[in-house]
């Protein structure tokens, strides 16, 4: 199931780290393969995916293997599709069981005899799990992520200064301070969990809420999430993901370019203000962050970086009348 949704189920987990130049051209490759799986050329996108691992010699990320499997399974290609699942749950990361089981783009190698010698590593990975955080952590992500759903569909329906949105919005964010208490008496007496303890999903979860919350919050756990990190029990990207969003709050300039606004007047997107744009690539690479075109492109954005430091003033004023701060 390739899905967006997947990146975040899977907790961004990173697996290796590329150069500069071998990062783009990774990137391109992998885009080319979602984009050919989208137009279910599912041969094809296998390929891409594998001339992707090629350039970064024979690395690729957690997300990106399990979607090359996908891609391999629906083309018809079992022992493709069984090297890159076997990648990922033999490197002791992949943990989410369920989520396997019930992709419908894995349902042909279900009768496969690797099959069952897969799901025995996956279960072997989860071992040492903590079941009751899982449990209680997948209850926070659905709500997390459904009422965020619900927003976004409200908004697109009645428009995002309708009555309906601001009823949800409030329904949201007491489903947010509730998230919140659970989550930081967690993080105040186990620590900042990592996937050997909660799973992929559990350490995506506890990421989730901190930054959905308040900015006093936010800033109080980031020391706790840069220690994870530094100890290997947390991924670098929501470490990055986080630094930007209290920068942003404290009215700075943020360092990866994470963080977006949305001008009040005409509702367009456009980049916070971002600390050396020349050198934002280079920053988000170290973290395993892809190009910010890559990002930006999502959001129906362009990113040209001496174009961006001519707009600079007008967007930091911007951004103090949004977020506050000198900038």
């Amino acid at each position: 199931m390739r899905k967006a949704v997947l990146l975040a189920a899977l907790g961004m987990l990173i697996t290796n780290y590329l150069s500069g130049q071998n990062q783009k051209s990774y990137d391109q490759l992998v885009n080319e393969a979602g984009q050919l799986y989208d137009s279910k050329d599912y041969h094809k996108s296998g390929e891409r995916y594998s001339e992707a691992f090629v350039v970064a010699g024979n690395k690729g990320t957690l997300v990106d293997r399990y979607n090359a499997a996908c891609s391999w399974a629906l083309a018809d290609q079992p022992d493709s599709a069984f090297v890159q699942l076997m990648k990922i749950a033999e490197d002791g990361h992949f943990t989410e069981l369920d989520f396997i089981k019930n992709d419908p783009d894995l349902s042909s190698l279900h009768m496969d005899e690797r099959w069952d010698l897969l799901i025995g590593k996956i279960e072997f990975n989860r071992k040492d799990l903590d079941e009751y955080l899982i449990a209680v952590l997948d209850t926070i992500y659905q709500e997390d992520q459904m009422y965020r759903q619900q927003a976004q569909e409200i908004a697109q329906k009645y428009g995002p200064e309708s009555e309906e949105l601001k009823v949800h919005i409030k329904i949201l964010l007491e489903k947010d301070s509730i998230h919140i208490i659970k989550v930081t008496s967690i993080l105040d007496e186990r620590g900042w969990l990592g996937p050997d303890v909660v799973g992929n999903q559990g350490s995506q979860t506890l990421w989730l809420v901190i930054q959905h919350s308040r900015p006093e919050i936010q800033e109080e756990y980031l020391p706790m999430l840069r220690k994870a990190v530094e100890d290997g029990y947390a991924n670098p990207q929501q470490l990055a993901y986080l630094e930007d969003r209290v920068k942003i709050g404290k009215g700075e300039k943020q360092i990866y370019g994470t963080q977006l606004g949305q001008d009040p007047e005409t509702g367009e997107y456009y980049l916070a203000p971002i600390l050396d744009p020349d050198n934002v690539d280079k920053r988000r690479a170290e973290v395993g962050l892809g190009p910010l075109q890559d990002y930006l492109t999502s959001w129906g954005l362009t990113w040209d970086a001496e174009q961006y430091k001519k707009d600079l003033p007008e967007i930091i004023e911007k951004s103090k009348a949004q977020f506050g701060g000198a900038m």
